[in-house]
């Protein structure tokens, strides 16, 4: 055991039997963020789905409110992200007017717990009528309220981590650490339920040896026959988004009933320790110190900028493996090569911070991902040697995702002593509140890029067509996509001035200044 704490001590870079962040306080944390990804990838990568393929929104001659049903899924998906970021700010300054004998980010990790688990599950309802509009409307209210009461726990979940240290190396080593424990509990849902839901529904799908057969049942050319791969005759399309719904609600409750314990496990095990006892700041007043953190703003922009750099780990990456590699199992593989690349970056961000700075790494694995996605996008998908070229793409993309999901939050963990050292205030909740606004316009962006390309494709989820032209459609919009995100996030980092030494300065001012006083 001595020696498992004296590794525990090393990777977080803690004192032994000192008053500040210890191993299990740091693992407690992580666990709530490996718990809480559970509940946001099974929403974020799979609602979508679920909504046009499940509940058919996605099927041919469907229409809400004038549109198409899958515009209206890709509407949804964005209007509501979009209300929901906006919401951040406003939870980021009841955040920071939060006093309890707890602290003011740990309680919502316990209050939240269970409204965010019973909205998880009414999302995926398997009672809801397919194509049906009252359902949309339903299941849009009801993913509104998750979106809520999912802001109400993520925004003081990471301003906890600048309430549990200030010291920025023991932060971004803790920050490192979680955010692997939060890609893990991610990963683990987008490779098995794209897994589940191909095994139970294969049976209700031809395949590509079963063309031969049905030109010979129904006499048509093969173009045409093409229209009927992935579905079944005599009426069992109703049973293969009967049997998705069912998959999909038993996986989204198998998942909620795992995270729920791990939220109330991070809330016993952590402890503020800089937290500001003045008179908690208003709405008004933080937004006035929001727009004085410019610092901030810039990080801000450019999460704006970088919505689409990761768009193939969304929706669009899912509809690319079902419809065109006629495989949805696929998603899995695609999600597991991006893992090498981010397991190496994320260990080596402590180094990359230190040797570069986080500014410098942060540009440059932006810069590099964008060159990759360059070469797949003009190499293409369309051959075995290609495919293999877009998996080896894949791998390396990993690297600026590993390091943008460490550095981003350690670089707004800076942004808090910034704000500290340039007004007196820290204002972690309206700070972090950025952060999950970013990571929700690039949920929000993803899924509507991705639902948007499958509009554009033409695909039919009720018979799973999608033609040669169609698929091109998909691979250009979502790698393109990528691109123009990936170069575009770098430009405001070049104007970002804290540097690791200009941080340690700063909380060194800090403490002189309270000393003082």
């Amino acid at each position: 055991m001595k020696k498992l704490d004296a590794l525990l001590h090393k990777v977080y870079g803690t004192t032994p039997g000192g008053n500040g962040l210890q191993p299990k306080e740091a693992i407690a944390y992580g666990v709530a963020g490996f718990g809480q990804n559970f509940i946001c990838t099974i929403i974020g990568s799979y609602l979508t789905i679920f909504l046009t393929d499940a509940l058919l929104f996605g099927a041919k001659g469907v229409t809400i409110g004038g549109v198409t049903g899958s515009m209206a899924v890709a509407w949804l998906m964005l209007g509501t992200r979009i209300f929901d970021a906006l919401n951040d700010p406003i939870m980021g300054s009841v955040v920071d007017k939060t006093r309890t004998k707890w602290g003011k980010c740990r309680p919502y990790l316990k209050w939240m717990a269970i409204p965010i688990a019973v909205m998880t599950i009414a999302c995926f309802l398997p009672v809801f009528k397919e194509k049906a509009t009252p359902t949309f409307i339903i299941v849009g209210i009801i993913y509104v309220l998750w979106s809520v009461a999912y802001t109400v726990a993520d925004v003081p979940y990471w301003g906890l981590s600048t309430c549990m240290t200030n010291d920025t190396v023991v932060r971004g080593n803790l920050l490192t650490v979680t955010r692997l424990l939060c890609t893990l509990g991610a990963g683990i849902v987008t490779v098995f339920v794209p897994i589940i839901t191909n095994g139970i529904t294969a049976k209700y799908k031809y395949t590509d040896a079963n063309i031969g057969q049905i030109m010979a049942d129904k006499g048509v050319d093969a173009e045409t026959a093409k229209n009927f791969i992935g579905t079944v005759i005599q009426g069992q399309e109703s049973a293969n988004a009967e049997t998705l719904k069912w998959t999909y609600f038993i996986c989204a409750a198998v998942l909620v009933i795992a995270a729920v314990p791990m939220f109330f496990y991070g809330f016993k095990h952590t402890k503020e320790r800089f937290t500001a006892d003045d008179n908690p700041p208003s709405f008004g007043h933080n937004l006035k110190l929001l727009f004085k953190n410019d610092q901030l703003l810039l990080i801000v922009l450019s999460g704006v900028f970088g919505g689409a750099r990761m768009v193939y780990t969304y929706t669009g990456g899912l509809y690319f493996a079902k419809y065109v590699l006629q495989n949805e199992g696929m998603y899995s593989l695609i999600t597991l090569l991006v893992v090498p690349g981010g397991l190496v970056a994320s260990l080596l961000v402590p180094w990359m911070s230190k040797k570069f700075t986080k500014k410098w790494a942060y540009i440059a694995v932006h810069l590099f991902g964008g060159i990759v996605m360059a070469i797949m996008y003009f190499v293409g998908y369309d051959a075995p040697w290609k495919l293999v070229i877009a998996a080896i793409g894949l791998v390396l993309l990993g690297i600026p995702q590993g390091v943008n999901n460490i550095i981003t939050y350690a670089m707004i963990g800076d942004t808090v002593d910034y704000l500290e050292w340039k007004t007196g205030e820290r204002g972690e909740g309206i700070c972090f509140a950025m952060q999950t606004l970013i990571n929700k316009i690039g949920m929000a962006v993803g899924a509507f890029i991705g639902v948007i390309s499958f509009s554009a494709a033409g695909i039919n989820s009720e018979t799973g067509y999608i033609s040669a032209e169609g698929a091109n459609t998909l691979w250009n919009m979502l790698v393109l996509s990528g691109v123009i995100s990936m170069f575009a996030c770098a430009v405001p980092m070049f104007f970002y001035k804290i540097t690791e030494k200009r941080q340690a300065e700063m909380v060194a001012e800090i403490e002189t200044r309270k000393a003082t006083k």
